[in-house]
């Protein structure tokens, strides 16, 4: 490999989306779950996301469509991102291999399940991700394959959410699993769990906060907190160290509020 290429390289075996959290800097996230095309990435990009997340845990989008929009994302300069529907390892090489830079796995509650979405993730040396040639990521170069794989290995972000009452109770041990960047907890489906949905502010929910920040602080690994709708209380948790991974909106939600924004303007202009 020549010299000059060394530079390139050292360049993609980053994710910005993690150089950005380890400095605590905010990253901005919009969430895919009705479009189909790469348009919706040009529009994410148009008003400043750094993020495209694609979720197929709650949607039919199908893979084809999902990797075409990540794939542009990627060549606009954003990160893109994909949850997995759950358990569901066998996608996501094919995800990985068509753009993606960063998967997000559904209720993990122990270390093995961690561990199983690490090697679903990861070349030969981290993980058991099947082996291929070239990839989208580094513009299709034939590069060594110890240079690809490393390379590539060091870009992808692995991000696990934690679900359940199990998973706050083993989230230090999940985040201390070699491979795993960060952790993200998605307080609708905790909420739930805990007896108290959509209770956000209960008492419950409140302490498997505290505690998976505690965890996740004494493992050294960032911990998104979703799901949560006041942005005082988000707010208010990045203040106690979670990470400001900051998911904006998704499709659905954007579209539906403004499109009941329209109705309204449009009939309180004949009422005028």
């Amino acid at each position: 490999m020549s010299n000059d290429l060394d530079p390139w390289i050292a360049a993609k075996a980053s994710n910005p989306v993690l150089e950005r959290l380890r400095k605590r800097l905010p990253v901005t996230a919009f969430g895919v779950r009705i479009s189909r095309t790469p348009d919706i990435a040009r529009l994410a990009k148009a008003s400043g996301h750094d993020v495209i997340w694609v979720d197929l845990e709650h949607s039919s989008i199908p893979i084809d469509a999902a990797v075409q929009i990540c794939a542009t994302a990627m060549d606009l300069g954003m990160t893109p991102f994909v949850r997995v529907p759950e358990r569901d390892y066998g996608v996501i090489g094919r995800l990985l291999d068509g753009g993606v830079a960063g998967i997000m796995a559904p209720r993990i509650e122990t270390p093995e399940q961690a561990a199983d979405i690490v090697a679903a993730c990861r070349f030969p040396g981290q993980g058991h991700r099947s082996a291929i040639a070239t990839l989208p990521y580094v513009e299709y170069r034939k590069l060594p394959a110890p240079v690809l794989y490393d390379t590539v290995n060091r870009s992808v972000a692995v991000k696990v959410l934690i679900e359940s009452a199990l998973g706050i109770a083993n989230i230090e041990a999940i985040a201390n699993v070699p491979g795993i960047d960060f952790i993200g907890i998605g307080t609708n489906d905790l909420s739930a769990e805990l007896g108290v949905p959509g209770e956000y502010r209960h008492a419950k929910v409140r302490a498997a906060h505290e505690a998976a920040l505690a965890g996740c602080a004494r493992a050294g690994k960032p911990l998104a907190i979703g799901g949560v709708p006041d942005l005082a209380y988000s707010a208010e948790l990045i203040r106690m160290g979670a990470a400001p991974f900051l998911m904006t909106a998704i499709d659905t939600d954007l579209l539906l509020g403004a499109a009941t924004e329209r109705v309204k303007q449009a009939l309180q202009s004949i009422t005028l």
